[in-house]
């Protein structure tokens, strides 16, 4: 659209006279000028679009003339108007719409849907530019480092573009190449956006509640890391890694003689569009096993490596000729350190348990300045979620409703969940969509079910069982040697006199309740002894061997009970 033109190509002109004249003093003074006119602009778009009143929390009112006339489309509803001005602001600020259309614990529904809408597309860039961007990194020109290369691109984006190409050897390969200009336009949006954020934090409560500064630099963070296609190339082979031994998976190959930080060479994928039903059908490919199959990709990337495409969307996936998927577009990536999984882990043992007291305490610890929040309110309504699913069983669940029904109630709460945890669930979400659309009769609790049970719930892992155990057997030692000393002179009080001649009531009061302690210590352990237990069985009955990979394709799990 025209709007989203004109911003790239501002930023394409802007980074050509920078490069062309940045030189002494004069750099800051230019590089101020064009700060102070792209602020205008922002609040030029946000004031015509009906969104004057940001301006004063973000500290751009001073820019933008009040009594602009607003623009005719300003009647619409605020989410429309929202994702209008977004996409009139150019790449950074599309980027950021389509990151708030995934934060369900940021907005409501009526702005994701509509956000989401944002498509990431632009003008081609002329062959002659390409060939100028891959000459100045490769030092030499495309002929010398590719057999062939596709002056017409797959396809265009805001920040880069896809060419196909063959390396000297006959390998069919795809060449991205960043656009002039990006990373220039984006810096200069990012530091505009995190100024903003500083200047509504230390005005409004409500900015420091949703934490609108960390949203500001997590987002810097993400958008800076698919700008540096070196980084991208880092997850790929990492990835490439994890998936040595399965032959069922396929991950791109990276050339790194003809990769940079501004273009990236990799192994072309050919395949089938995993949403592409019609193809599989005519190519005798099993739906349902390949639900199951993209399900373990996404399961062992999250559950067993930690390390996981953050962006599954189906465009990113693709069946080879011989069944094995191909996976594409590694540059964003989330990963689950040992803390957030223990306290994911907390949170789906409080959920599948239905205990709103531990599910409220569990939300709380995932990282939420606490003073401010409305416990009981928070009980009450994780307490009305879980009534909803009770009695369900996990094959009635979907993971896109109660991750967006939890994320809603974090942002009813104002709470902060850690950013991989917001991505972690969207990955989720995406693979049930896939799989779903796949097989309508999909389950996706029911397949992942024994990977969280093995890698989420820590508290039933064999190395964690044996250490309670160890410890009840210290207690048992412990009460082995201190109980019958106390139960003998409780004995010997109760025998020297009586309690009416010798025994005094306080003396009586402490002894008994210090034999009624032991007494329950015991009766504890040995409980506790049980419970591990029982435990223990119920682990080994619903955890696959490791090595076994996932269930034989086709199959299909019996139902558990929600409870």
């Amino acid at each position: 659209m025209p709007e989203v033109n004109g911003a790239i190509e501002l930023g394409v002109a802007g980074s050509v006279a920078t490069e062309a004249d940045d030189s002494g003093a004069n750099t800051s003074a230019r590089r101020r000028r064009a700060l102070n006119q792209r602020r205008r602009q922002i609040a030029s778009v946000l004031l015509r679009r009906g969104w004057g009143y940001i301006l004063k929390a973000s500290g751009l009112d001073h820019l933008a003339a009040l009594e602009h006339r607003l623009d005719d489309e300003c009647h619409v509803h605020a989410p429309q108007r929202l994702r209008l001005a977004l996409e009139e602001l150019g790449p950074t600020f599309m980027k950021l719409g389509q990151l708030l259309s995934t934060r369900p614990d940021l907005l409501g529904p009526e702005f994701r849907l509509e956000l989401a809408k944002l498509q990431d597309d632009a003008p081609r860039l002329p062959g002659e530019v390409v060939r100028e961007v891959v000459r100045d990194e490769l030092g030499g020109e495309p002929e010398r480092a590719f057999e062939s290369f596709e002056w017409e691109p797959l396809g265009a984006a805001s920040i880069g573009q896809a060419h196909a190409a063959t390396l000297a050897d006959g390998t069919e390969v795809v060449v991205k190449v960043r656009r002039p200009g990006a990373v220039e336009l984006v810096e200069q949006d990012l530091e505009i956006l995190i100024a903003c954020a500083a200047h509504a934090s230390r005005r409004s409560e409500l900015a420091v509640d949703y934490d609108v500064l960390g949203i500001a630099e997590e987002f810097a963070q993400t958008l800076r890391g698919e700008l540096d296609y070196l980084r991208e190339g880092q997850n790929a082979e990492r990835f490439a890694a994890n998936f040595a031994d399965d032959p069922d998976v396929h991950i791109p190959r990276v050339f790194w003689e003809q990769t940079t930080s501004r273009m990236i060479t990799l192994e072309r994928i050919r395949g089938i569009k995993i949403t592409d039903l019609a193809a599989l059908e005519e190519g005798g490919i099993d739906r349902h096993d390949l639900a199951e199959r993209a399900t373990g990709v996404i399961a062992k990337m999250v559950f067993e490596d930690r390390f996981f495409h953050a962006d599954p969307h189906p465009g990113n996936f693709f069946i080879e000729p011989e069944g094995q998927i191909g996976l594409i577009d590694f540059g964003m990536v989330g990963t689950l350190d040992a803390d957030l999984r223990d306290r994911l882990g907390t949170l789906m043992v409080a959920l599948v348990r239905g205990n709103a007291d531990k599910l409220a305490a569990a939300l709380l610890a995932l990282g939420t300045d606490t003073a401010s929040v409305d416990r009981e309110g928070l009980r009450a309504d994780v307490a009305e979620l879980l009534s909803r699913y009770s009695g369900r069983g996990l094959g009635d669940i979907a993971v896109g409703a109660v991750s967006d029904e939890i994320l809603e109630i974090i942002r009813r709460h104002r709470l902060r969940p850690p950013p991989e945890l917001v991505l972690l669930f969207k990955a989720f979400v995406m693979d049930e969509g896939m799989a779903v659309q796949l097989d309508p009769d999909f389950r996706l609790v029911e397949e992942l079910a024994p990977y969280v049970y093995r890698h989420l719930a820590p508290g039933f892992s064999p190395a964690a069982l044996a250490s309670r155990a160890e410890q009840v057997g210290v207690d048992l030692a412990e009460l082995a040697i201190d109980f019958p000393g106390q139960l003998h002179s409780l004995l010997e009080l109760l025998t020297s006199g009586g309690l009416e001649v010798r025994l005094r009531n306080d003396q009586l009061e402490s002894q008994v309740n210090r034999a009624e302690r032991l007494a329950n210590r015991i009766a504890a352990a040995a409980l506790a002894g049980g419970v591990i237990n029982a435990v223990a069985v119920l682990y080994a009955t619903r955890t696959r061997p490791r090595g076994a990979g996932r269930p034989a394709r086709g199959s299909r799990r019996g139902r558990v009970r929600w409870r």
